[in-house]
């Protein structure tokens, strides 16, 4: 049976101001965020839809249950039109979404409320609601938390609870609209699972808006959108082969698969694969020659990616953190740890990575960094403790950014927070004017006294070109209308027009397609080079660490575990996974082929794990071994 058929679909966002007066700064040239969509879902399909920000993914889940209306063409759940109003009600029972950012779900204080709330809206009897909750926890496997509250789960945690408030309505459609992009790895596979147990033993029907190649794999038919059409769909695996053509729609191949065509490229013939053992069993017998003695070879590693720079006396550009703990809620019956006796020094020049599981103490973490959150001696009415007797006092809290003391209550904040910028999890938290112009302007007004109108244009139209955004195009339009890769650009040139001196962005590439992702880091050490003394990011993504970190540190349960070089940290696997985090794709091959007894050093980005991959073969004098045939593939 069909559970949802989308018929020539056309859909706009902008076909009011369209009907208005040519030039109006909202007329996008009567564009379609969907054209002509004709798609057909069966019941209990898990479908998986991938595209580029911007390609229409989130408005084609906003119209199967009607929150959006398509100009023409029609959309159907279970034979029933989605623009009928009469029918809207019953459609939107049966089909339930669940958005990238889960705080935005919840309603109430208490889990069981909050799951209660969308049966008790669509009238269902009271003693049902009680078995539903009961359905719905068990279904995600948080029966424990019927009581706590929302605000202090893990960010894995309240995903499962947004999927719970779902699953009380009995849908017989889910639509996850990112819904893993701002999880740790531990978090993902804990919302995959469920939603994998749902889709094969409830028959509930999914379809799965993400970037994750892994997620989609997952899937039985994978639709690939660009520009508001449909122009991939087939089975996962292969969509993801046709290398080029996801290119040409702004996508990229897998890691894995990007991996395994360079080696075979370069002579190690490798057969595409998603599995981490297969790829180096497949390295080991294609390098596995006579002439190869010894099985434990070591191939050191020439990357000089993991630099260790050492302090020298320059506070431009350090963070110097000891001591330091926070307690969300002091004082109270919901008091929470955050931070406990954290330890850490970022020097000037570093690309600094700082990971670890939700949760964790990242964020709070670097929301100290310009005293969005205070140490309490910061504090205006803050007085020195006296010890208590028979008790020492804690320890001295020291933290010094950029030369200021952070812990000193006459420290001017307005400076420190003009040289140390701070782009936030969520980029359309921290947009807030009716223009482009406007939002990038106001941190330039704010921290510089009585700036000439053609002195804020100069600083706007800089940093809006430095974020690669043309400036005229732009700088009149609603930053609410942009796409998710162009809101982010935005944000980070709000807070790039001061041009500070540290630059902190908490997941800055999380929830863009790959080539958005490429684009932002890219974009940030560009930034760094030019003229950025150190920048830090907050990433759940251990290949974005690997791939742009000199230095990184490991934060668990409030505290800093180890601070190393990437290459050095992912080495200890086991460690990282114990603390819910996940390693680097190559450090999962390297892994596997030391314990085939083949061991070669490398950094774990990309490119140096193929070029020593590559030049172990060549050493170890494979010959045409390593171009192996359709025998070898």
């Amino acid at each position: 049976m069909e559970a949802v058929k989308f018929d020539n679909v056309y859909f706009s966002y902008d076909r009011e101001e369209r009907q208005g007066e040519q030039g109006d700064v909202f007329d996008l040239g009567g564009s379609y965020a969907l054209r002509g969509i004709n798609l057909t879902v069966q019941e209990g399909e898990f479908v998986a839809v991938l595209g580029h920000n911007g390609s229409g993914k989130s408005t084609l889940a906003r119209l199967v249950n009607g929150l959006l209306t398509p100009d023409s063409g029609s959309v159907s759940v279970f034979g029933e039109t989605a623009t009928d109003d009469k029918k809207l009600f019953e459609i939107r029972k049966q089909v339930g979404i669940v958005f990238q950012n889960p705080d935005n779900q919840t309603v109430a204080s208490i889990v069981e409320d909050d799951i209660a709330f969308g049966p008790e809206n669509v009238g269902i009897p009271r003693e049902e609601i009680g078995e539903r909750i009961a359905f719905a926890l068990n279904a995600v496997g948080m029966n424990e938390f019927r009581h706590a509250t929302p605000s202090r789960l893990s960010g894995g945690q309240k995903q499962r609870i947004a999927i719970a408030g779902v699953l009380a309505l009995r849908p017989r459609v889910m639509i996850l609209d990112e819904a893993t992009a701002m999880l740790d790895p531990r978090g993902r596979k804990e919302v995959m699972d469920v939603v994998l147990k749902l889709n094969k033993e409830e028959r509930i029907t999914v379809i799965l808006i993400t970037h994750f190649p892994e997620e989609a794999l997952l899937a039985d038919r994978a639709v690939v959108l660009h520009r508001g059409e449909i122009v991939l769909e087939g089975a996962p695996e292969t969509v993801f082969e046709k290398g080029e053509e996801l290119k040409k729609y702004s996508l990229v191949m897998p890691r894995p698969v990007r991996i395994c065509r360079a080696l075979t490229e370069g002579g190690v013939s490798v057969a595409d694969s998603m599995d981490a053992e297969a790829i180096a069993k497949q390295i080991k017998e294609r390098t596995a020659v006579l002439d190869v003695k010894n099985t434990e070879t070591t191939h050191p590693c020439t990357s000089s990616l993991g630099v260790m720079p050492t302090y020298t006396g320059e506070d431009i550009g350090r963070v110097f953190c000891q001591n330091l703990s926070y307690v969300y809620n002091a004082k109270t019956a919901f008091a929470t740890t955050a931070l406990s006796g954290v330890d850490l020094e970022i020097y000037p020049g570093d690309f600094f990575g700082i990971i670890g599981h939700t949760g964790s103490g990242k964020s709070t973490f670097v929301q100290h960094l310009n005293a969005l959150l205070k140490v309490p001696s910061a504090e205006k009415k803050y007085k020195p403790k006296k010890p208590k007797k028979g008790k020492p006092l804690p320890p001295k809290i020291v933290l010094k950014v950029n030369g200021y003391d952070l812990t000193d209550k006459t420290t001017d904040f307005l400076a420190l927070r003009s040289k140390v910028g701070m782009v936030f999890q969520y980029p359309e938290y921290q947009l807030f004017a009716e223009t482009v112009f406007d939002d990038v302007a106001f941190g330039y007004r704010n921290f510089n006294a009585k700036p000439s109108e053609a002195e804020v244009a100069e600083a706007v139209k800089a940093a809006l070109e430095t974020v690669g955004l043309n400036y005229e195009e732009i700088k009149n339009r609603s930053p609410f209308e942009l796409s998710g890769g162009q809101r982010r650009r935005v944000a980070i040139a709000g807070v790039i027009v001061t041009k500070p001196e540290i630059l902190v962005l908490d997941e800055p590439a999380a929830g863009l397609d790959p080539l958005g992702k490429e684009e932002i880091m890219s974009l940030l050490h560009k930034i760094h080079a030019d003229w950025c003394k150190t920048v830090i990011i907050v990433s759940h993504d251990m290949d974005e660490i690997a791939e742009n970190c000199n230095r990184a540190a490991i934060f668990a349960e409030g505290s800093v575990l180890s601070v190393d070089t990437p290459s050095a940290l992912f080495k200890a696997a086991d460690a990282l996974s114990a603390k819910g985090l996940d390693v680097p794709f190559t450090a999962k091959i390297t892994r596997a082929l030391a314990k085939l007894g083949l061991k070669i050093e490398n950094d774990f980005t990309e490119t140096d794990f193929i070029n020593q991959v590559l030049a172990y073969a060549k050493m170890a004098g494979a010959g045409t071994r390593l171009t192996g045939g359709a025998d070898n593939a």
